[in-house]
């Protein structure tokens, strides 16, 4: 039996085939490159949040503070809880 000579085309058709699926393995290697990079982003930017959110309830507390009392009828330390005062009812 002898082995023939593989052709032009059939040597083209595996070196083409060869690089394509190199190519895809190289794709697919930048991909989960890019999805940890992503997923580092995201635990990130959660981290990022929670702090954030603490940082502006500190800020309204003290924007709160220093403003002055709006209206002279409020208690304060009861937020905006207005003292009635029922002494000027007419019957």
């Amino acid at each position: 039996m002898s082995q023939r000579e593989p052709s032009f085309f059939e040597r083209e058709r595996d070196r083409l085939a060869t690089e394509i699926t190199a190519g895809f393995e190289e794709l697919l290697s930048s991909s989960n490159v890019l999805n940890r990079k992503l997923e580092e982003v995201l635990g990130m930017t959660k981290e990022y949040e929670t702090i954030a959110l603490l940082w502006q309830k500190f800020h309204e507390l003290m924007r709160v503070q220093n403003e002055p009392p709006g209206d002279p009828r409020t208690v304060p330390g009861t937020g905006t809880h207005v003292v009635s005062n029922n002494s000027g009812r007419r019957q």
